[in-house]
Parts: structure tokens; C-alpha cells; sequence
């Protein structure tokens, strides 16, 4: 099952996301998107990974996710967001190019079987306007990718203050 997560920021998708993911396994997988670009970022890495128990394994894998062996697995990927900004920066921002490559990944991760995969990523079109280029061209990315993971999706659920709203 694919299931996706999305919303704003401190919406409560991780949270969301943990607690389905130990409702679908004893022994569930996180997968780390992000690259840690300042010790500000560090804080909030560690925080996320406080708030996981030792029924959970961290897995790190910034933007290669086919490689990962998801079999028989039930897989938090956090975050989608993450994962992208680092194909858009290794690509100077190459919108096409990212985009193509999410999307190679993605489909590679879609079909492997007899998984439970958890996609949480971000709405960032909804608030406030980017006043970069390349700020801008991100959020364009980011709600192309967003549109692909919800059409391959099972279920989808967009999180409001905490809440789960079910789109699919």
C-alpha cells in the first residue's frame, strides 16, 4: 500500500505518519531524506528521531530511494520535500531535470510489493509566495511531484492542525 501525507509545516504529518506506521507493523522502517544543512536543522533532525522508539530503524538515503529494499516492509519516508530540494540542488535547479528523476524513483519505489510505503511531503504552494526564482520554480516542482505521489497513491490524507482530512 502507498499511502501519502501531506500538509504545512508543524501540520502534524510526522506524527500522523509514526502512528500509522506502528497501527501497520511491529517493527517499522524511517526513512531519512535530508541532508543537515545547519545546526538548527540538526535540532529538528534529532528531535524526530527522539520521538521514535527503539521498535524503529532510521535508514539515510538522501535522493537514491529505489536502492532501499522495501519488501515486507512498512517504510516512513521523511520527507518528500527534503528528498527533492536535494535532486533540484544537485541539479542547479533544474526543474525538469529533478522532476524526472523524482519521478523515475518514485516509480521504481511504487513498484516494489508486499510493502506498506508512508510518503509525508508539503503543501509550501499554500503559503506564503516565494520571492526567489528559484524559490518559486521549488514550489512549481514541489506540487508536480506532490500531484504524481497522490495520483499513485492508495490513500492520501492532507493534515490541518493536527487533523486528517482523507482526500483518497
Amino acid at each position: 500500500m502507498i499511502y501519502y501525507i501531506t500538509g504545512g509545516e508543524r501540520s502534524g504529518k510526522s506524527a500522523y505518519a509514526q502512528s500509522l506506521a506502528t497501527q501497520l507493523s511491529e517493527t517499522p522502517y524511517h526513512l531519512a531524506t535530508s541532508r543537515v544543512w545547519d545546526g538548527d536543522f540538526k535540532k529538528r533532525v534529532e528531535r524526530h528521531i527522539a520521538d521514535r522508539d527503539e521498535r524503529w530503524t532510521t535508514i539515510e538515503e538522501e535522493k537514491y530511494l529505489s536502492q532501499v529494499d522495501f519488501k515486507r516492509k512498512t517504510v516512513v519516508i521523511d520527507c518528500v520535500t527534503l528528498w527533492l530540494t536535494n535532486w533540484y540542488m544537485d541539479t542547479n535547479n533544474n526543474v525538469g531535470e529533478s522532476l524526472k528523476k523524482g519521478k523515475e524513483e518514485l516509480r521504481k519505489v511504487f513498484q516494489q510489493k508486499e510493502t506498506n510505503i508512508i510518503l509525508i511531503s508539503n503543501e509550501i504552494g499554500m503559503g506564503i509566495h516565494a520571492q526567489t526564482e528559484v524559490g518559486r520554480k521549488f514550489t512549481e516542482l514541489q506540487g508536480w511531484i506532490n500531484q504524481f505521489i497522490a495520483e499513485h497513491a492508495d490513500k492520501a490524507v492532507f493534515m490541518v492542525s493536527g487533523f486528517a482530512l482523507t482526500l483518497k
